[in-house]
């Protein structure tokens, strides 16, 4: 309830927001500047498209040729794969920390509600984009790779299934997440100058499930061979995932300090 009527102030009030400056530009934009939903469905809905297309590929090639990576096959079809996206994934994460820090706000203390606000639904798109992947990361990536590990003897560690979890899902995750935490730490005033606690849990339990991915292997690998979902090595994945509670934390502070903005705003219009 309290979100409903929450999104009708924000509805209610919305005509009222005007952006007092370009990012981009030093001119002001005399023209009312409404909230752009058109790109968040548009990143939610890429981010969808592609893991909906990265399925239909596994579908189709992981048990045809990804049984056997002794097999030709198997190195054109899925060790490229790999290769490509942690090539991907790494020019991805310097650009997006090097972006987002370039562009900083460089007067936190001088930014008009108005476009302080237009920040925080920027922001939560990057957040939605961190929990879309969370949600496919744990639901269809580790689901489909313990389902995996029930039917087919591996006899390597890259199998089509951890090339898609820990290659893919887990980097969009700490792309994400990274992305979340800098664009809150170099744009929003309050959060310029400290870290906010509930979100670095929520960003940094799911990012610490990689180094967790290096032990998991190496103890499957020499000392532990089944792949029961209850086992201690296992242990980290749950304790680390646990850390998404912090999300709470975060939307209960986006919804009180929007609903301020909102205030600020309306009483400026």
């Amino acid at each position: 309830m309290i979100c409903n009527l929450e999104v009708a102030g924000m509805s209610a009030t919305a005509d009222t927001l005007i952006t007092a400056k370009r990012i981009s530009g030093n001119e002001p934009d005399s023209r009312p500047q409404m909230v752009n939903w058109g790109t968040y469905f548009k990143v939610i809905t890429g981010i969808a498209l592609g893991y909906f297309a990265y399925r239909v590929y596994m579908q189709k090639y992981a048990f045809s040729v990804g049984l056997d990576s002794f097999e030709p096959e198997f190195a054109v079809f899925w060790m490229r794969l790999l290769y490509a996206q942690i090539a991907v994934a790494v020019l991805t994460l310097i650009g997006v920390v090097v972006y987002l820090w370039q562009t900083r706000e460089r007067s936190p203390d001088s930014v008009p509600p108005e476009v302080e606000l237009s920040r925080y639904f920027k922001w939560i798109t990057w957040l939605a984009s961190y929990t879309l992947v969370v949600f496919i990361t744990g639901a269809f990536g580790a689901e489909s790779d313990a389902a995996w590990h029930q039917v087919v003897i591996r006899d390597t560690d890259f199998t089509p299934t951890h090339i898609g979890l820990f290659y893919l899902c887990i980097p969009a995750l700490i792309i994400t997440g990274v992305g979340s935490f800098l664009y809150a730490r170099t744009r929003l005033p309050m959060h310029t100058n400290k870290a906010f606690v509930a979100l670095v849990i929520a960003i940094g339990g799911p990012i610490l499930i990689m180094p967790m991915v290096g032990y998991n292997e190496w103890a499957h690998t020499f000392f532990y061979a089944e792949e029961v979902f209850s086992a201690p090595v296992h242990w980290g994945f749950s304790i680390l995932g646990l850390a998404l509670l912090g999300l709470g934390g975060v939307i209960i502070h986006i919804v009180a300090r929007m609903k301020e903005l909102i205030d600020e705003v309306a009483a400026r219009a």
